[in-house]
C-alpha cells in the first residue's frame, strides 16, 4: 500500500494516545475507515498527516482518500486522550440536521459530521475548503463579511439544540483570576496594576445582568470561520454551551482587535469591521446587547494580557494590551 505518512509533532511518542500508532498505520486506517464510515466505502488511502497534537491532551489527523474515479475526499479525525468526544460529535450531526447542512439556503454551514473510531477515541468529519476568516480581515469585503459573521452567530444562537454545560461572565471571570497572576512573576512592575484590573472585571460582574440565555459558540473567533465564496462554515464547536450571545461577539472582536494591535501597531485600525459585526448583530436581536458586547470584549482582551506571555512575538504588546485593558475597564466604569 503506497500511502504517504506524515507525523512531524511526533505523535507516537504520546503515553497519553499509545493508539495514535494505530491511527496513522495506512493498513489499519483503510480498515477502520471501511469498517467504520460509509462514506469512506470505494475509496482508496491517499496521505495520513497529523496536523495538530497537544501531548496528552488532542490530535488531529488528516486522512486523504480517492476513488476510481479521482475524486478526493478529506476527512478530519479528532482524537481527545481522556475519551471519545460524543458529545461534540452528536452536536455537530444536530446542527448539520437543524439547518447548518451543505445545502442551507443561508449558506451557513458546519462541516459534515462523518463517523466515529471508537478504539481510536476519535470522531472524524469532512474537510472543508476555504481560508479562515482571519485572512480575510484586510480584504476589501471585510465589512460586507463581518455582517456574516453577526448572522452565523445569530444563526446558532436561535438553533435550538439541547445543552448540558453552561458558562457565565463568573466563569470567565474564574478564569482570569486563575490566569492574571501568573503574569505577576515576569512582570512584578506590573503587580499594582494587574491587581486593579481584576477588582474592574469584578465589577462588570456586579453591575451586570445577563438575559436571552442560549447556546453559544464560546470560542468564537476569526480561525473559526471558514470563507468557501459565499458559503462560511462555523468550526471548532468543542466548548458549545449555554451561555449569554453578547459573549460571543465581544470574543470576536476582542480578537479582531488584538489581531489589529500585533499586525498594525494600532488596536482601532479595523474598527470599521467590529461597527459592522455589532450594527448587524443588534439589528438581528436587541439594541439592548452593545452594553455586554462591550464587557465581553474587555474580558476577552484581558484574557490575552496573560495569553500575550506566552509567545515571544506577543510579549512585545503585553504593555499596550494592559494600557488598552485600563482604559476601556475605566470607559465602562463612567457608561
Amino acid at each position: 500500500m503506497n500511502v504517504f505518512v506524515s507525523d512531524t509533532f511526533n505523535s507516537l511518542a504520546d503515553p497519553k494516545m499509545p493508539f495514535l500508532s494505530a491511527a496513522i498505520d495506512p493498513v489499519q486506517v483503510q480498515e477502520c475507515l471501511i469498517e467504520y464510515l460509509p462514506t469512506a466505502q470505494n475509496n482508496h488511502l491517499q496521505k495520513i498527516e497529523v496536523i495538530r497534537h497537544k501531548p496528552g491532551r488532542r490530535c488531529l489527523i488528516e486522512y486523504q482518500l480517492i476513488n476510481y474515479q479521482g475524486k478526493t475526499i478529506t476527512l478530519i479525525g479528532k482524537v481527545r486522550a481522556k475519551g471519545t468526544d460524543f458529545y461534540s460529535y452528536e452536536l455537530q450531526k444536530s446542527l448539520w440536521e437543524s439547518g447548518f447542512g451543505e445545502d442551507s439556503v443561508d449558506g451557513i454551514s458546519v462541516p459534515e459530521p462523518v463517523g466515529i473510531i471508537p478504539e481510536w477515541q476519535m470522531w472524524l468529519q469532512r474537510k472543508v475548503e476555504g481560508v479562515t476568516f482571519t485572512q480575510c480581515l484586510t480584504q476589501n469585503n471585510g465589512v460586507f463579511l463581518s455582517q456574516r459573521i453577526a448572522e452565523v452567530a445569530h444563526k446558532l444562537h436561535t438553533t435550538n439544540i439541547s445543552l448540558r454545560r453552561s458558562h457565565t461572565m463568573n466563569d470567565e471571570l474564574r478564569i482570569l483570576h486563575e490566569r492574571i497572576p501568573l503574569v505577576i512573576p515576569k512582570y512584578p512592575q506590573w503587580q499594582e496594576r494587574l491587581e486593579k484590573i481584576l477588582e474592574e472585571c469584578d465589577y462588570l460582574e456586579n453591575n451586570f445582568t445577563e438575559t436571552n440565555i442560549c447556546g453559544i459558540h464560546r470560542d468564537f473567533y476569526p480561525d473559526q470561520v471558514i470563507v468557501n465564496n459565499e458559503r462560511l462554515y462555523l468550526i471548532d464547536l468543542d466548548l458549545y454551551c449555554q451561555g449569554d450571545p453578547a459573549l460571543d461577539i465581544g470574543n470576536f472582536i476582542g480578537h479582531i482587535q488584538e489581531y489589529s494591535l500585533r499586525v498594525f501597531g494600532d488596536s482601532e485600525k479595523l474598527r470599521d469591521l467590529e461597527l459592522s459585526l455589532i450594527e448587524r448583530f443588534v439589528k438581528l436581536t436587541s439594541d439592548d446587547f452593545r452594553v455586554a458586547i462591550e464587557a465581553y470584549t474587555t474580558l476577552t482582551l484581558v484574557r490575552h494580557i496573560y495569553i500575550s506571555t506566552l509567545f515571544l512575538d506577543r510579549s512585545f504588546f503585553t504593555e499596550s494590551l494592559l494600557n488598552i485593558c485600563e482604559q476601556r475597564l475605566k470607559r465602562i466604569r463612567n457608561l
